[in-house]
């Protein structure tokens, strides 16, 4: 089994499925670092897992479904889903699509970049209807590294550089929109990286508002800043395909809903 593979095997079932805190000593450096949306989650003791343990007490059932792993040997990505029953809301359950962006040391984990779809978890929670987990893949865990390529890097750089617009195959958060939400100005690559026809990339997007999410007519045109992660194939010479997870709930949130997870 690929090494980076196999650690990321422990940091799903020993740890995540779990609910094994312990196991994060074992497979994090002390000074791991999380970034989602605008937030920033450093120290694998101080921050990382009492914000974790947070998590697990609002869904004590909480479980994650793997369903793409993508690794060149350095860098991984990792798509999920999570799912479970909320004690915040009378056992409501929900389940979200996510996707992190994975760096190790060669012996354990030094830092993710990922993003939830915490507005369907928020749907989910308030209408009481969840929706279903997709198929999980079918032999994660034999995952093998393959190179980068410096072709396929620049097509998805110039994809993400528009703001990661829905194109192909190319599926938006829960599926249930392709709409772009901000009308970009300006979007910062965040991090890229490439398995061979696969990239995976994180996007800052900042422009004005441009509609598409319930609530928040009022703030078409206001300034918007907009964080999303991809999982992407590249064929031809273009992306054909693939996952984009965005941080609906921060820029709902930023906008001025006052939205809560």
């Amino acid at each position: 089994m690929d090494a980076f593979v196999a650690l990321m095997r422990r940091y799903v079932v020993d740890y995540t499925n779990s609910h094994d805190l312990a196991v994060c000593d074992e497979i994090m450096e002390p000074d791991y670092v999380l970034r989602m949306g605008p937030h920033v989650l450093a120290g694998r003791d101080e921050v990382y897992k009492p914000a974790t343990r947070r998590q697990l007490e609002q869904f004590p059932g909480l479980g994650l479904t793997v369903h793409d792993v993508v690794s060149n040997g350095d860098r991984l990505a990792l798509l999920f889903s999570e799912h479970g029953a909320s004690v915040r809301h009378a056992g409501a359950v929900a389940s979200w699509r996510g996707l992190g962006l994975y760096a190790w040391n060669g012996t354990r984990l030094t830092a993710n970049r990922v993003e939830q779809d915490y507005l369907a978890r928020r749907r989910q929670l308030a209408d009481g209807v969840p929706d279903p987990v997709p198929s999980p893949a079918p032999a994660p865990w034999d995952t093998a590294a393959r190179a980068p390529d410096a072709d396929v890097e620049a097509v998805a750089a110039a994809w993400a550089a528009q703001g990661a617009p829905p194109v192909g195959d190319v599926v938006l958060d829960d599926g249930r929109e392709r709409g772009e939400l901000v009308d970009a100005r300006e979007v910062v690559v965040d991090d890229l990286f490439s398995a061979g026809d696969r990239a995976a990339v994180h996007v800052t997007v900042h422009g004005t508002y441009r509609g598409g999410l319930p609530g928040l007519d009022d703030h078409v045109g206001d300034p918007a800043t907009l964080h999303a992660v991809a999982l992407v194939t590249v064929t031809d010479g273009r992306v054909a395909g693939g996952q984009v997870v965005r941080d609906r709930l921060g820029l709902a949130r930023a906008l001025g809903a006052g939205v809560r997870a």
